[in-house]
């Protein structure tokens, strides 16, 4: 069995896209639907173990993909990676901002040190992934580029630093998809809120065993999305029918960020999720997996 995505087979054939933080979570997710659909897709990461792990499945089951390990907060190493991308494959279609990371902290005990790595991670390296992916290639030739934030709305109690990237991320997006349109460059985003991704097995035990517990009965949907849910809207965003969708942000909250503090959320289960990724492995803090 095979990723079973929505979109029609060979939707993304002779088209090379970039999927950063590609060797786990949702990025491993992206990867394996892009290269689904046709797309060579090439990965990157700071670990090349974790990406010849994506590469061998994304091969085992019939696509084609190849990697870069860089530093996304390092400047010439993106441009050097970037370089090493165009000289391989000749062109970049689209790029899918997907690598970053943080760890749950109140704002009074995160150092300047803790705060500058996550805002780096978050929002300065995805910045410069896609300033040169632009500079280097879609100035002259086009492109689509969705970059990765969160459900920030309203704050992001207990990670202020990755909330305030993200927000950054977020106004990046649309000043891009202004000053690139010119070139015909399209630029989103996407915002997952609680998604049951590897992700969440690399936080504290304290915050695996007393916070994740509860994040489903946050959202109005009574459950946790899926990464193929996220996966889905960014291969959309990619894709030609979204041709004329620029500088917009999908979220993909099941509902969470509306804020219905005063309606009471009734548990149900009728919200059926999209389990599309045939290698999705579930996170061991989400209950029930």
């Amino acid at each position: 069995m095979g990723y079973r995505s929505v979109f029609a087979p060979g939707s993304f054939e002779g088209q090379t896209i970039v999927v950063t933080g590609g060797g786990s979570g949702i990025g491993r997710c992206v990867a394996h639907e892009l290269a689904s659909l046709g797309a060579h897709v090439v990965i990157t990461g700071r670990k090349p173990e974790k990406l010849e792990r994506t590469l061998s499945e994304i091969a085992e089951d019939g696509g084609s993909a190849s990697s870069v390990s860089f530093d996304i907060r390092d400047e010439d190493a993106v441009r050097d990676a970037v370089k090493r991308v165009l000289d391989d494959r000749g062109a970049i279609h689209g790029l899918v901002n997907n690598a970053g990371g943080q760890y749950p902290s109140p704002l009074e005990a995160i150092s300047k040190k803790g705060w500058d790595a996550v805002v780096a991670n978050n929002l300065t390296g995805g910045f410069l992934v896609a300033r040169e992916v632009y500079t280097q290639f879609m100035k002259k030739n086009t492109g689509s580029i969705v970059n990765m934030i969160a459900d920030m709305w309203g704050g992001m109690p207990g990670m202020g630093h990755s909330g305030a990237a993200r927000a950054g991320m977020l106004n990046f997006t649309e000043t891009a998809a202004v000053e690139w349109g010119v070139a015909g460059v399209r630029v989103n985003a996407v915002a997952p809120g609680y998604i049951a991704s590897s992700g969440m097995d690399h936080y504290d035990p304290i915050f695996a065993t007393q916070v994740i517990p509860k994040l489903a009965g946050l959202a109005p949907l009574q459950r946790m999305g899926e990464e193929a849910e996220v996966s889905s809207a960014i291969v959309f965003l990619l894709s030609e029918a979204a041709a004329f969708i620029t500088g917009t942000c999908i979220k993909i909250d099941g509902g969470s960020g509306l804020g219905a503090k005063a309606f009471p959320l009734l548990n149900q289960n009728r919200s059926r999720p999209y389990a599309g990724f045939h290698r999705a492995v579930k996170p061991k803090a989400v209950p029930g997996t």
